[in-house]
């Protein structure tokens, strides 16, 4: 006799998550890219560091800790944009070329699309970056995309949410 469990969870066949390019498996490991995010990130601080101290940055923030005048939205979001901006400068032209950042070139992974591709600029900027770059801005519920979006990373295709966004996977150079 087969007779279907009528509160059996359905079954449904799964895509093959994007773990391998050429029937070899490259996916770039966690560790990998943990390096690579970090040296993007003193990298990115290196460069606007000294952007916010020409520009005043760091006196306004220490006013308005002091109790003073809080920097009014309009200018938050100027050195919201100028970062970006910086980033683009810094990052651009790598990820144009090769889909890496700098991070990523020293650490010899790339960004590539599901079939292993390289995946257009304005895919990584409109679709990977600029989405997190301005749910970070956002209070608390920045914070939480964050921690999520960084989490995904234990998932067994090893993609972040920024990841499953743009359609991307992070692969490694050297095979």
């Amino acid at each position: 006799m087969n007779d279907r469990n009528p509160y059996q969870a359905p079954e449904a066949p799964l895509p093959s998550a994007p773990l391998a390019l050429d029937g070899v498996e490259v996916l770039a490991g966690r560790g990998e890219r943990f390096g690579a995010a970090l040296i993007d990130g003193v990298i990115a601080l290196a460069t606007f560091l000294p952007l916010a101290a020409l520009t005043g940055y760091f006196s306004r923030v220490m006013d308005a800790a002091r109790g003073g005048e809080p920097m009014p939205w309009l200018t938050m979001a100027g050195y919201a944009v100028l970062s970006f901006v910086v980033f683009l400068v810094v990052q651009g032209y790598p990820l144009a070329k090769t889909g890496q950042t700098w991070g990523k070139k020293l650490l010899w992974i790339r960004i590539a699309d599901l079939e292993g591709g390289q995946p257009p600029l304005w895919r990584l900027i409109a679709l990977r970056y600029l989405p997190t770059q301005l749910l970070a801005l956002v209070p608390i519920a920045g914070n939480f995309y964050a921690l999520v979006d960084a989490l995904f990373i234990f998932r067994k295709d090893k993609r972040c949410l920024h990841d499953l966004i743009a359609g991307t996977q992070v692969v490694n150079v050297r095979r």
